[in-house]
C-alpha cells in the first residue's frame, strides 16, 4: 500500500479510502484489514460517533494507520489541546471555522490539515475553496443541512458542484463525502477524480459500529472504478534503424 500521506494532491489514479466515525478498535483493524487507508475518529461533543481524544489515539494504533480527526467550533487553543492527546497526522475541520483559525492551525503543529466544506452552492463553494487554500492540504466536500455538521447519509448536490477539481491548487487533495456507499462511489470517482473518498454510515450495522464487510465491498468499488478509468498502457515501441 502507498503511503497515504505523500500524495501529490493531483488527482491520484487510485484515490484513497479514508473510514470515518470508528469508536471502537475492533472496527479500526477490520478497516485496515479491508484496504482503508485512513482511520477517521470524530471529536464533536454531542454527535453519536464522538470518542474522547484519548481513544481516537487507540483506535488508530490498533489499526495502524494515519488518523484523521475531525473537530468542530473549538478555539485554536483547545483544538491543539485535543490534537497533542489524540496525535493525529491529519486535522479535519468540519465546522465553519474563521479563517483566522485555519491559518493559526497552520502553525502549531505538524499535522496535515483538511477543511470542511459543506456544500450550498457554487459561489459559496468557490469562495471558501479560495479563501482557505493557501494554509490547508485538502478540501473536504459534504452536504449542508441546517441543523447538522455531517453524518446525513446523504449526497452533496453532484451537479452543481461540477468542476471544484480545477479550483484546487496544486498540492490541495479533494477529499468527497457524503452519502457514499458501493454503489454510487464510482460515479463518485468518475465525477470529481478525488484523492480521498470518506465513508461512514453505510458501512455502519449501528451509528460508531462498523461492518467489515460493508467496508469491503465499498473499498472494492473504489479500485474497480479507477483501474477501469485508467488509460492502458501503451506498449513500448522499439526503435528501428
Amino acid at each position: 500500500m502507498s503511503d497515504p500521506l505523500n500524495s501529490s494532491g493531483e488527482g491520484a489514479d487510485m484515490p484513497r479510502v479514508k473510514v470515518c466515525g470508528l469508536t471502537r478498535t475492533a472496527d479500526a483493524r477490520a478497516a485496515a484489514r479491508m484496504g482503508a487507508d485512513y482511520l477517521g475518529a470524530i471529536h464533536v461533543p454531542g454527535t453519536p460517533r464522538s470518542v474522547a481524544p484519548s481513544t481516537a489515539r487507540r483506535v488508530a494504533r490498533e489499526g495502524g494507520l494515519p488518523l484523521v480527526l475531525v473537530v468542530a467550533g473549538l478555539p485554536i487553543r483547545a483544538l491543539v489541546d485535543v490534537a497533542s492527546v489524540a496525535l493525529p497526522q491529519v486535522l479535519q475541520l468540519h465546522g465553519d471555522e474563521p479563517l483566522e483559525t485555519v491559518r493559526g492551525l497552520r502553525e502549531e503543529g505538524e499535522w496535515r490539515l483538511w477543511v470542511s466544506v459543506r456544500f450550498r452552492d457554487r459561489d459559496r463553494l468557490r469562495k471558501r475553496v479560495e479563501a482557505v487554500s493557501p494554509w490547508i492540504d485538502g478540501i473536504l466536500l459534504d452536504r449542508w443541512e441546517p441543523d447538522k455538521l455531517g453524518g446525513t447519509g446523504r449526497p452533496f448536490p453532484w451537479d452543481e458542484a461540477s468542476g471544484v477539481r480545477e479550483w484546487l491548487p496544486n498540492g490541495v487533495e479533494l477529499v468527497v463525502a457524503g452519502g457514499l456507499d458501493p454503489g454510487n462511489v464510482g460515479e463518485a470517482v468518475r465525477r470529481f477524480r478525488p484523492d480521498v473518498l470518506d465513508v461512514s454510515s453505510s458501512v455502519e450495522t449501528a451509528p460508531g459500529r462498523k461492518d467489515p464487510g460493508r467496508i469491503q465491498a465499498f473499498v472494492q468499488a473504489v479500485r474497480r472504478t479507477a483501474e477501469a478509468s485508467s488509460p492502458p498502457t501503451r506498449p513500448g515501441v522499439e526503435a528501428t534503424e
